[in-house]
């Protein structure tokens, strides 16, 4: 479909990378606490934003340096591995009630989820190792190929952040009224964050 090599695939491969605990999850639901439905579609309006650049810099050909420069990408991997597990670590010793991880400000949702996102290991990564592998060499048409891919990214990324963003605002009230559930989870969240940055370091 498109020049999309196994478009089912594709789909699948994207749905589990949003499934995935990072950064984009944790700026999604922290921007959903403070500014509630409106902040929470912000930020997700920014995660679509921060993918469609790294997505087209893919295209223009980054993922082929990356490629043909293998300590750059190992580099990309490192580096991607410290920030997760950092973000981790800060998630696992934080106190109930204390300051969040990441520090969303209002009125500037947009703007920071975009920039998280473009420094997001796990984003960068997906888009310049995973995704070149669903272009078909011999069917793909081009730029008409990369649109497909693009649009299909911004509309799953749209469902699956708006689904986030009306649960965390449902929940945000007894998470509130109960510390301890809202504790747990935060360590919980924290555990998978480090989990994924030690798999994405010791990945080749």
């Amino acid at each position: 479909m498109f020049g999309i090599a196994d478009y089912s695939a594709f789909v699948v491969a994207i749905i589990v990378f949003l499934l995935i605990p990072g950064p984009g999850n944790l700026a999604l639901i922290t921007s959903t606490g403070k500014g509630g439905i409106r902040g929470g579609l912000a930020a997700t309006l920014g995660v679509i934003a921060g993918d469609q650049v790294l997505m087209w810099l893919a295209v223009a050909g980054v993922a082929a340096l990356l490629t043909a420069y293998p300590a750059a990408f190992h580099a990309v991997q490192w580096i991607g591995a410290a920030y997760l597990a950092w973000l981790g670590f800060k998630m696992l010793l934080a106190k109930p009630g204390g300051a969040p991880v990441l520090s969303m400000q209002p009125r500037h949702f947009f703007r920071q989820t975009v920039l998280i996102t473009l420094l997001n290991p796990k984003a960068i990564v997906f888009y310049m190792a995973f995704f070149p592998l669903f272009v078909d060499p011999k069917r793909h048409l081009g730029l008409p190929t990369f649109a497909a891919m693009a649009l299909t990214i911004a509309a799953l990324t749209f469902l699956y952040g708006l689904v986030m963003v009306l649960l965390t605002h449902f929940l945000a009230e007894r998470m509130r009224a109960n510390p301890r559930v809202s504790a747990w989870l935060n360590r919980l969240a924290g555990v998978f964050l480090i989990g994924f940055g030690i798999k994405l370091a010791i990945n080749r």
